[in-house]
């Protein structure tokens, strides 16, 4: 291929390039456009949705801030859980854009392939993220904590109590966002490297360093009978199994439930993610080296909090980098208690609580 081919070639995919980023600078710019309109004529009572990527606790508990906000504020919430994954979460969203909501957020549980769907309710509506973002998306904001910061501490901990030894890594899915970066933070702060998340480990690959084996990533699709047949099936390949984590609420309770069935509670040590009931339990007595815990009340709140005031034409809730960030943290064994008496209380409301269809 000669110089001046490869430069149509070149120029070509250029343009390409940006045919395809100005619909999203577009829809950004759209967007901000009703947000100023709105300033002239608020939305007295906004019709708001808060969209899970599943079904779990963590939803519950997010539900629970979702609705507190939508009194607060004065807004109609609806809050939707997609327990049939991505088609699930497509259709509930399809179906939010025909009923004519008036802002959305969602935890994407696919954003690369999402962005046909994102991209018409930020047409039609408001659109920003929680949990798991979509930063390709025409989204105006993203709720929620830095996954690879929280996968490290998570690693961190594991490092902790496990010196060394054969590692085990299950995830609900690792098309999302939030479990990409959550998983690589983990591997890096358990192995004590650099941070650096743009780096990426192969799920299938092997590692063996600093002392740690990582035997492998085993995803389940958030079927939990095959999220348990994944731990087990992996204790059995894998006799000298000294540590594993669920980076996913139910792969860490699951954890902990085939532990006690195979006794090896002591034996195999866990370091956990999100606040299953198990979990926390498990802390308590010692045998979990301790969770690191997202706030989902908080996201469920703040979503709310700001698909209100964009729909009153106030955008100063809204940062220069696009990012709300709310920290996650560590639970152990001498603040487990405490934690586990709020989150229960929060759980109740948010089972409790009616959310409109």
């Amino acid at each position: 291929m000669n110089r001046k081919l490869i430069s149509i070639v070149t120029l070509a995919a250029l343009g390409m390039g940006l045919v395809a980023a100005a619909p999203h600078a577009d829809l950004i710019a759209a967007q901000k456009a009703r947000i100023a309109e709105l300033k002239k004529s608020p939305n007295a009572k906004p019709r708001l949705a808060f969209v899970s990527n599943g079904v779990a606790d963590f939803w519950t508990i997010a539900k629970a801030g979702a609705l507190a906000a939508g009194k607060e504020f004065g807004c109609d919430v609806t809050v939707q859980f997609p327990g049939g994954g991505l088609s699930d979460q497509k259709r509930m969203l399809e179906d939010l854009v025909t009923r004519g909501i008036d802002g959305v957020s969602v935890s994407a549980i696919d954003p690369t392939n999402q962005l046909e769907i994102l991209s018409l309710v930020a047409e039609k509506s408001l659109l920003i993220t929680n949990d798991s973002d979509a930063p390709k998306a025409p989204r105006l904001c993203y709720i929620g904590m830095d996954n690879y910061d929280a996968g490290v501490m998570c690693g961190k901990l594991a490092r902790e109590g496990c010196p060394s030894g054969e590692v085990a890594i299950f995830i609900g899915r690792l098309e999302q966002d939030n479990a990409k970066r959550r998983r690589q933070g983990f591997i890096d702060g358990l192995l004590g490297r650099a941070p650096d998340a743009t780096r990426y480990d192969e799920p299938a690959k092997v590692i063996t360093e600093a002392g740690y084996t990582i035997v492998g990533t085993w995803t389940d699709s958030f079927d939990r009978a095959k999220a348990k047949a994944n731990i087990e099936d992996v204790m059995i390949k894998h006799p000298n199994l000294a540590l594993m984590t669920g980076l996913f609420e139910y792969n860490s309770t699951l954890a902990v439930e085939v532990l006690k069935q195979t006794g090896k509670v002591g034996v195999v040590k866990l370091a956990a993610f999100d606040e299953g009931a198990d979990v926390i339990t498990g802390i308590k007595e010692g045998f979990v080296l301790g969770t690191v815990v997202q706030d989902p009340y908080g996201y469920g709140f703040e979503s709310i909090k700001v698909l209100s005031a964009l729909n009153k034409g106030d955008m100063s809730m809204i940062p220069a980098n696009g990012v709300i960030s709310i920290s996650a943290k560590v639970i152990r064994k001498d603040n487990a208690e405490n934690f586990w008496l709020d989150l229960k209380a929060k759980i109740k409301a948010g089972k409790e609580a009616p959310a409109k269809p």
